[in-house]
């Protein structure tokens, strides 16, 4: 995987010949800076998180007119319990009140609403308002938008471990003949194809738990703008950025270059 500090190039014309795609079809996002937000203006933290949800807003607006297929975002990790109670419940709050605001936007632009992560540890009412919600937007066919909620990769491939180990016990994988494609089948992003592109707002160089197997070949780009500062032409920047580098998988470029004649 590659990373990028540096301001992104505006001028998208030259993009390499052998990137297979000028727009990337799943990027994921590691929504951080909310209470860095919040204390540089001597706001409580929470309210850095109620910034925050504007921008998830923006951004998923945003993402979806500009031609990207799967958006996730990173909204809550599985360590994120461990912060004050107080900031914990309110961003419990922030999200059922998310879930239901946004509603009626996702139906709007036929936007589909996943989850991944043990969400059966959240609230009450934060489970039954993400159940709605993605009850109501199950045929949305525009784009899909995935809430990482009460995740961590570790967790995930434990519990995708534990769930092959039963296949294998029940017969229904046969002994000895896992591969990465028949173990993807029983990760929490199953149905989700792996990330082209992953970003990181605060500055900050870390991927913090998130999607460790799936981004195995993705592209990193790592922002120093605060998430509540994020906006459509940071990300239309970030994708340009992507447009111009080329993704090799362990090829070589003429390699890449050969396949993509071949498929023109």
């Amino acid at each position: 995987m590659s990373a990028h500090r540096n301001a992104p190039p505006r001028n998208a014309a030259a993009v390499p010949a052998a990137t297979p795609a000028a727009v990337p079809a799943h990027v994921a996002i590691i929504m951080d800076g909310n209470g860095r937000w919040a204390q540089q203006r001597g706001l409580p933290r929470l309210e850095g998180h109620r910034r925050g949800s504007r921008t998830v807003r923006a951004i998923t607006t945003a993402a979806f007119e500009l031609g990207v297929r799967y958006l996730t975002l990173y909204a809550f990790s599985a360590e994120n319990w461990n912060r004050p109670r107080d900031e914990v419940g309110g961003l419990m709050r922030l999200l059922e009140i998310f879930l239901r605001r946004e509603l009626a936007t996702l139906r709007k632009n036929q936007i589909r609403l996943l989850t991944i992560g043990r969400s059966d540890a959240l609230p009450a009412p934060v489970r039954r308002q993400l159940a709605a919600t993605i009850a109501a937007t199950a045929a949305h066919t525009r784009g899909t938008l995935v809430l990482a909620l009460n995740y961590g990769s570790r967790d995930e491939i434990a519990d995708a471990a534990n769930a092959y180990a039963a296949a294998v016990a029940a017969g229904r994988e046969p002994p000895g003949g896992c591969t990465w494609e028949t173990f993807a089948r029983y990760l929490h992003t199953a149905a989700i194809p792996d990330p082209d592109l992953v970003i990181r707002t605060s500055g900050e160089s870390r991927v913090s738990n998130f999607l460790l197997m799936q981004s195995a070949y993705a592209e990193f780009i790592f922002t120093p703008v605060l998430w509540p500062d994020f906006t459509k032409e940071n990300l239309a920047a970030a994708l340009e950025t992507y447009a111009r580098r080329e993704r090799r998988f362990g090829l070589t470029s003429e390699q890449m270059k050969e396949k993509l004649e071949i498929r023109n």
